[in-house]
């Protein structure tokens, strides 16, 4: 499956934005879908996923502000992200489990797939 991530760029501090993962192929609603995002230094952290029924799951310290979602017949996964803060800025990827597959959906070894990233950068 090949994932390509959109929706990235510059927004001051208290914007807003939504990035979007779109998925190829036909196996998309039974995958769990995941973002991740690294910021420069920093190693690759899990921001949110969804499951395949559509149970979601956040980093504690991103819920309230962050919200994924899925469309199952457009094959892709949405990350609406409010109130950023400049510590939000980072390269967010999107992720995909293997169809059927998937417990801790907040592990990078859960996910066999990456999109590319796209850049968010938060100015304060």
């Amino acid at each position: 499956v090949q994932l390509q991530a959109c929706g990235g760029g510059l927004v001051q501090a208290g914007g807003s934005l939504r990035l979007s993962c779109a998925a190829s192929g036909r196996t998309f609603s039974s995958r769990a879908m995941g973002w991740f995002r690294q910021a420069p230094g920093k190693e690759r952290e899990f921001v949110a996923a969804i499951s395949r029924r559509g149970i979601t799951y956040y980093a504690d310290s991103l819920k309230g502000r962050f919200t994924i979602s899925r469309d199952n017949a457009k094959n892709t996964v949405y990350l609406q992200m409010n109130s950023l803060k400049p510590e939000d800025t980072a390269v967010y990827y999107c992720a995909a489990a293997d169809p059927y597959s998937g417990s801790y959906y907040n592990t990078e070894n859960e996910y066999n797939y990456w999109g590319q990233g796209t850049q968010v950068t938060v100015s304060s």
